[in-house]
């Protein structure tokens, strides 16, 4: 994730790659993101802090905790610090670095690696109306961002966070079934992934709702209709409210034990 977003600010040219430093305790690492990004490394977090102000902690959730220690000597006023973290809760931060640091908190997805995302992010008391200007403007590299209050990240993880594995898994499907119908393998990827992304590109221009546009489609007695009876009665819809809704609930459960 870190590499997606390094990738955006430097194609938007928002930043010129010479304005960007990162580190990881994995030397591979280290040498995948140069190699993607053309950034450069450094082996610690204290002269990384030193030369920077926006500070990205694009890190798993359990490894959050020794990161914040070893960030909280280095961290002042000066840095507007952003947590990727899934599941690891403002406070948490904010007991770790002080009540007047600049804190956002961010939930990603992973099609901010090809500049389609979709994230949502919280400030924390310490941060400004700015500093979240700030924020936006950065995610917009690699997508969309939205602001919302820190109550609702978990309900954005459960959505747009894990959505994408959803829509993969409707992909695979819905590639499968034009197989079993007949259709090449690798022809009937393509239209599936390509039906996905035409449709999410209409409601996304048109502003219509999605229940319109599937109307649109279904003619009476038709081909449409039919295999969305199907979808009905197999409880695809109610599947995948229930997709989100556990998922979330998964981060509020990695949020409790952070």
């Amino acid at each position: 994730m870190a590499t997606a977003l390094a990738k955006g600010l430097v194609s938007s040219q928002f930043v010129a790659v010479d304005e960007i430093v990162a580190t990881d305790v994995s030397p591979t690492a280290c040498e995948g993101f140069t190699a993607a990004t053309g950034a450069q490394t450094i082996p610690g977090i204290d002269d990384l802090l030193a030369r920077s102000n926006v500070v990205f902690l694009a890190v798993k959730p359990q490894h959050m905790a020794p990161v914040l220690t070893a960030v909280a000597p280095h961290a002042n006023s000066t840095h507007l610090i952003i947590s990727i973290a899934a599941g690891v809760p403002l406070r948490t931060m904010i007991d770790a670095l002080g009540q007047d640091c600049r804190l956002v908190r961010v939930m990603p997805n992973t099609p901010c690696l090809v500049g389609a995302g979709a994230s949502a992010y919280a400030l924390a008391p310490g941060a400004n109306s700015q500093d979240g200007e700030l924020v936006e403007r950065l995610l917009s590299t690699t997508g969309i961002a939205v602001s919302v209050p820190e109550s609702l990240l978990d309900g954005v993880t459960g959505l747009s966070g894990s959505g994408p594995a959803y829509v993969f898994q409707i992909i695979e499907a819905l590639s499968d079934g034009g197989v079993r119908c007949g259709l090449p393998r690798d022809v009937s990827m393509k239209l599936a992934a390509q039906t996905v992304f035409g449709a999410a590109k209409l409601v996304l221009e048109t502003g219509e709702h999605p229940a319109a546009l599937k109307d649109a489609v279904a003619s009476p007695g038709g081909t449409t209709i039919a295999g969305l009876n199907v979808l009905e009665s197999q409880g695809v819809r109610g599947s995948l409210i229930d997709a989100v809704r556990a998922a979330t609930e998964q981060s509020r459960q990695l949020g409790r034990s952070s």
